[in-house]
Parts: C-alpha cells; structure tokens; sequence
C-alpha cells in the first residue's frame, strides 16, 4: 500500500512541476507558489473537514508545520531551476531528495542495506553527470543545476517532517505543512522581495492546475508514511522527475546529450535500488 501511495505521488508531483515550471516562466516564482498553494489550502481544509479528524495539538502538528516551510522553499527552488533550465537536467537532480530521510532513518537505527548504498552512490554519480556543462575549456554548473540541489534538500527535510507530523492525522498534518508553506511564501513577498503576489488571469487555469496536483501528491504520500518506513516512501515518491522529463521531451523537445541523458538514467535507477533494497 505505502509503495502504491508513493508512486501516486509520484506522479502528481511530475505533472505538477511540469506545469509549475511553465508557468514560473510566464510569472514570478512567488506568484505562481502563492496561488497554487492557496488553492491547494483551501482543498486540504475541505479535506479535514471532511474526515472529521480532531485537532491533534500544537506540539503534534510542529513537525508537519516546520516541514511546510522546507517544503516550500524546495518548490520554489525546484519551480526557478525548471524555469531557467533544461527540465531534464533539474528534475532528476532534485530526486536526490531521499538520500535526507534515508540519512535520518539510519539515525534512528533503520540501516540502509547494501543494495540502497550502492543506490545513493548511482544517485550521485548520475547529478555529477548531469549537472555539469562545458564553458569553454572550463567545466561550470548547469543552468538551475544548483537550485535543483537546493529543492532536493527541501523536499527531503519536508517528507521527514511530514512523516513526524502525521501519526495523530494525516489531514491534519498536511494542512499545517501548506499553511505555514503559504505563510513562508506570503513572507518572502512582504519581507524581501516586496512583489506583488496578483497572478495574471490568463495563468489561473494553469495555476489551479498546479495546485491540485501538488497537494494530490502531499496527500498520497502523506498516507504513504503511515504505511510504511518514510525512507522508502521518499524514494519511490521521488521517480517524479521520470514524468517530468518526459512531459518536457513530448511537449517542449526538449534535447539532451547523450551523456546527460545517461546521467539522469543513473540518478532514477540508483533511487530505484534504495526502494528495491
């Protein structure tokens, strides 16, 4: 069950960076975070309204909260990277996200065997080979190769948070992580950026559109960490980028060298091995 509630996400999740990194092309990425999340919002509080959960407490629902903002900073970093660069080398560089929670597992006495060691080093060497390109007779990092790390983090630090944060209720749980990823992106606005957070009404469609896929991927793999250990739910839920590129290949033709294109191929296969392990 955790394994299907993972690839669901998966799923959701690449369809929605896709169409998000589109419209970060179009509009600012706090815009299009903004509006996404708000609708996302409102759809998860209908959803715990719904159930029925009761208010599982404050002290329960920090980590879910904590991880809303990490998770928020990874989209907006993941949604620029796409924006900037070529989709099928952001994308498979962000699915090093599971090496955070797999990372946190192991502290907690859950060892990764040797099948998903040899995973993580295949995760590795495939962002090495993708995230580099020739300048000359220099070698220098890929265009949003650097924010796709940054997402990577985000979106690792955001499943171990959630996976803390939804024991007492899973809508809870993810409710609280939108709300204070809107408030982080509300912040940013205000704070430093002093941008206007109106969305153009020709991107709305789109927009909603990223904004339901995205909270359909909270959700499932949300569910995904109440079944089974978060470390594999992150690896299988982290395949996204597979949609992502593909979308990118379909609709933009989008081109890649063979050596990247190899290089992308490691990256999902090594994350293939962890869930195999």
């Amino acid at each position: 069950m955790a394994a299907l509630l993972a690839l669901a996400g998966a799923l959701c999740w690449g369809v929605g960076d896709f169409l998000g990194g589109l419209a970060t092309r179009r509009a600012g990425v706090l815009v299009v975070l903004a509006t996404s999340q708000g609708v996302g919002l409102v759809g998860l509080l209908l959803w715990v309204w719904a159930t029925g959960d009761p208010w599982p407490g404050g002290g329960e629902l920090l980590p879910a909260a904590l991880a809303g903002v990490a998770g928020a900073i990874g989209l907006g970093a993941l949604y620029r990277g796409l924006a900037v660069g070529a989709m099928g080398i952001v994308a498979p560089i962000s699915a090093a996200s599971p090496i955070v929670p797999l990372a946190v597992d192991a502290a907690r006495g859950i060892v990764p065997g040797a099948l998903q060691w040899v995973g993580v080093g295949l995760v590795l060497v495939g962002i090495g080979a993708v995230s580099r390109e020739p300048s000359g007779r220099e070698r220098r990092l890929a265009h949003g190769a650097g924010l796709a790390l940054v997402a990577a983090l985000g979106f690792g630090l955001f499943v171990v948070g959630l996976d803390a944060g939804a024991d007492e209720s899973a809508p809870w749980a993810v409710a609280a992580a939108r709300a204070t990823g809107l408030a982080a992106v509300g912040a940013a606005a205000l704070l430093v950026t002093r941008a206007s957070l109106r969305p153009p009404v020709v991107l709305l469609p789109l927009l909603v559109a990223v904004g339901l896929f995205d909270t359909g991927a909270n959700v499932f793999v949300a569910f995904g960490t109440t079944k089974g250990a978060a470390g594999i739910v992150a690896v299988l839920s982290a395949l996204y980028p597979v949609v992502t590129v593909a979308l990118a290949r379909v609709l933009l033709r989008e081109q890649l060298s063979v050596a990247r294109r190899a290089g992308g191929a490691v990256a999902l296969a090594g994350a293939a091995l962890v869930a195999a392990g």
